[in-house]
């Protein structure tokens, strides 16, 4: 069994991304530039953007935090977006979600500019990635699809069962992983809380990727030997023995699958890291965009 170490490899992309950077401000052009935008102060949101400022600092970025007050008026915050879009020093902008309730999420996705849509959340990068042209993938497939490359873990002509179908994981990886390109051509079926005798499914699979949000769900009695698990799932479940009261898992059965999985995602240390290192792998992308269209 091979774990799949997104720690490592999310740290190495950043290492990268660093060097090209230092590169670029050594030619005398200016560092790239994230801005994330945060409402409200749900804890998670705010360790997830704590996180994404201090490694975007580390890989050498500009890196600004807007945090506004968690009543602060769905208009206000189109304000801001459009002042971000015009904005010729921000290169890419993440708002961060959940958003509060009075304020809907999807008017302010579409407000956003496609060319510093850095979470890959915008229909029209959406589409592009449908389309496979040259455009913003979302976070964390996108993190995925790298995992894929850089175990050389094959695809090609495998059956990949992908549970869950939301827009943020399951959907644009499904799509990406049919497609032709490296880490793709797979024949993809997806899974989700309709889906009927879910085990037949993830018995026949030579790749499966949880996305559930269900801690434990995947099993070792539901997979074959030889399986790839990649899980992208992230509960906390009760751990009275420990300083927090509780300790995080994925949507798979760890210790037991892993007996039969030829390759396995941790969590946490798998995928999760690898979101934040493919948005600045975005971010950067945006940035050479910018510059060549002001040549």
């Amino acid at each position: 069994m091979v774990l799949i170490d997104g720690k490592q490899t999310a740290s190495d992309i950043r290492e990268e991304i660093k060097n090209e950077v230092a590169e670029l401000v050594k030619q005398g052009k200016r560092p790239p530039h994230l801005v994330a935008v945060l409402v409200g102060n749900d804890p998670a949101s705010m360790t997830y953007v704590s996180s994404k400022e201090r490694l975007s600092k580390k890989a050498g970025f500009h890196s600004t935090l807007l945090h506004f007050d968690k009543n602060i008026s769905e208009s206000e915050l189109l304000k801001t977006v459009d002042k971000l879009n015009r904005d010729d020093t921000v290169d890419g902008y993440i708002v961060q979600l959940p958003l509060p309730l009075h304020i809907d999420s999807q008017k302010i996705i579409m407000a956003i500019d496609p060319a510093k849509d850095v979470d890959g959340f915008h229909p029209v990068n959406l589409g592009k990635m449908v389309a496979q042209l040259p455009g913003f993938l979302p976070a964390t497939p996108y993190g995925i699809i790298e995992l894929i490359k850089r175990y050389n873990i094959e695809t090609s002509g495998k059956n990949a069962l992908i549970i869950g179908r939301s827009l943020i994981v399951g959907r644009p990886l499904s799509i990406l992983m049919s497609q032709k390109r490296e880490g793709g051509n797979a024949t993809v079926t997806v899974a989700h809380s309709r889906t009927k005798n879910i085990k037949e499914l993830t018995l026949q699979a030579d790749i499966i990727v949880t996305a559930l949000g269900k801690a434990h769900f995947l099993t070792a009695g539901m997979v074959k030997e030889g399986v790839v698990v990649i899980d992208a799932g992230i509960n906390s479940i009760e751990a009275p023995d420990t300083k927090r009261g509780y300790r995080l898992v994925g949507d798979t059965d760890f210790e037991n699958v892993s007996k039969k999985a030829s390759f396995i995602t941790p969590v946490p240390g798998g995928v999760g890291p690898m979101t934040i290192a493919m948005l600045l792998k975005n971010t950067l992308q945006a940035y050479k965009y910018q510059f060549a269209s002001n040549k």
